[in-house]
């Protein structure tokens, strides 16, 4: 198995979290929901995440709301658990977040 999506422990998972404000773990996936002012920057945000997935060829579920973005995600290689490849995607998007104006 790749490190990448090598299973992480409870305390892994744990420490990350806490680099990573506003995210969480819900039903077996880490998740975030961002809010915005308006949906047209809410719905430019799904495109950019977009392009960040497929350049980690790893994708989450997104659920565009009308000025909100939900992101779901784990590695179903890896048994739909939580592993470090989720983390990775995680901060890529945090890092493309503010510039949408998502708060």
């Amino acid at each position: 198995m790749d490190a990448s999506v090598d299973l992480l422990t409870d305390k892994e998972i744990e420490d990350r979290l806490a680099e990573l404000p506003g995210w969480s773990v819900a039903d077996g996936r880490l998740t975030r929901t961002y809010t915005f002012e308006r949906h047209l920057p809410a719905a430019a945000m799904v495109v950019h995440v977009a392009q960040i997935q497929e350049e980690l060829g790893h994708h989450s579920e997104l659920t565009l709301g009308y000025n909100t973005l939900t992101l779901a995600v784990n590695t179903h290689s890896a048994g739909s658990a939580i592993t470090e490849l989720d983390f990775t995607l995680a901060r890529r998007v945090e890092e493309i977040a503010t510039g949408h104006g998502a708060s």
